[in-house]
């Protein structure tokens, strides 16, 4: 599962980056519980790539899971823990329309860091991006690709 901040209105109402709260164990060992993922909404999905996309059965809830492969009703999600079985397997391929994006970015806080405002936000949604990985050295966060 996954809480987002959802997109807020931009140029043309449309924001491409958004922050997502890891919550539950579907993902570990890539995600865990408090991970926070850079989600660029829209972007093309490729097999292997993270998803974020709305439940099929539970559309208010977010999800995020690997994307296995392209079927013609949709993508094939898997959770990277296998024992959880919480994804395609048992509700079948995620439709395009409820595929939101690709996770970019994990930000895994480091044990001393405590609970960053919206300003963390902000600043990484900023136009400076190129400098993500010095920012989050100074924040206390590490910054991977996933």
């Amino acid at each position: 599962m996954a809480r987002s901040t959802e997109p807020q209105g931009g140029a043309g109402g449309v924001v491409p980056f958004g922050l997502v709260d890891v919550a539950g164990p579907s993902m570990v060992p890539t995600l865990r519980e408090g991970d926070q993922l850079l989600v660029r909404y829209g972007a093309p999905i490729r097999p292997g790539a993270v998803v974020l996309f709305r439940h099929p059965f539970q559309q208010d809830l977010l999800v995020v899971k690997r994307a296995a492969e392209r079927r013609p009703k949709g993508w094939w999600v898997l959770s990277d823990n296998r024992p959880v079985d919480s994804d395609s397997r048992s509700y079948g391929p995620v439709p395009d329309e409820l595929v939101l994006g690709r996770v970019l970015l994990r930000l895994r806080p480091s044990p001393a860091w405590l609970a960053p405002g919206r300003g963390l936000e902000r600043l990484l949604l900023g136009p400076r991006l190129s400098r993500l990985p010095g920012l989050a050295r100074r924040l206390g966060v590490w910054v991977e690709e996933v």
